[in-house]
């Protein structure tokens, strides 16, 4: 993979960082994000696909990009389809930290050293060129103002956004409440995206106490009928809900 296009976790971190002080937004959260947006990158790029509520290996050959490359790599060494709720809750937290420094290899970000009450050391990150942050900003602001349904890695970057809280930093007060109910509704335009938008919540939850149901089913329905429906993103979520609400 190139270093001509931007990947998901880059952006949904650029997308996070305040350039008045440096720091990201939702910091708890965008964890949970960055793994759930290397999923979708991968997706895009052919090395893995939605197994219903499974993320399965369908291409191992590295990408070219070490962060992601080691992510498929763990998920190659899995054996089998893992799924997507279990892995962005697994064991792998500091991804921020791990990306704000691959941002500033890149030449994306530079540190700025700093201390919190004169003794304790800090790290600010501003961004090396402020154009990257507003492009990426204006593709979420065009599909939420003309309504016009967004490729897949706007879509995509949109559902992340919003999974991990980042609605109110991006359109804030009531002014903003608009905007964030259809960043929330850009989800559905990207059934990977959706997918994996619905694990980093539900893992935030603590897994949804109600199962979501996206519609009625006739019963003795074959599952390859309800394979496509809009809502499919939906039911993966509910099934991973339910899967790990019983371990």
């Amino acid at each position: 993979m190139g270093r001509s296009r931007r990947t998901l976790p880059e952006e949904l971190l650029l997308l996070a960082l305040d350039p008045a002080t440096g720091t990201t937004a939702q910091p708890q959260s965008l964890d949970l994000g960055l793994a759930g947006a290397q999923l979708v990158e991968l997706a895009l790029a052919g090395r893995i696909a939605p197994d219903g509520d499974r993320i399965a290996v369908v291409m191992p050959r590295p990408t070219g990009d070490p962060t992601l490359d080691s992510a498929l790599e763990l998920l190659r060494r899995r054996g089998s389809p893992v799924r997507a709720v279990h892995w962005i809750g697994g064991p792998r937290l500091g991804l921020r930290q791990i990306y704000l420094a691959h941002l500033e290899r890149c030449g994306m970000v530079h540190a700025v050293a700093g201390q919190m009450c004169g003794v304790l050391p800090t790290t600010r990150y501003q961004a090396t060129d402020t154009a990257i942050s507003r492009e990426i900003r204006a593709r979420l602001d065009s599909a939420i103002r003309t309504g016009v349904p967004p490729d897949p890695r706007t879509a995509a970057l949109a559902a992340l956004a919003h999974a991990v809280g980042l609605g109110k930093h991006l359109y804030p007060g009531n002014e903003g409440r608009s905007s964030r109910s259809r960043l929330r509704d850009l989800i559905r335009h990207d059934p990977m995206g959706g997918l994996v938008a619905h694990a980093v919540m539900d893992v935030q939850n603590g897994v949804a106490a109600q199962p979501r149901r996206a519609q009625a089913q006739a019963p003795g329905r074959p599952a390859a009928a309800a394979a496509g429906v809009p809502m499919q993103p939906r039911r993966g979520a509910t099934a991973m809900a339910r899967a790990v609400a019983t371990r």
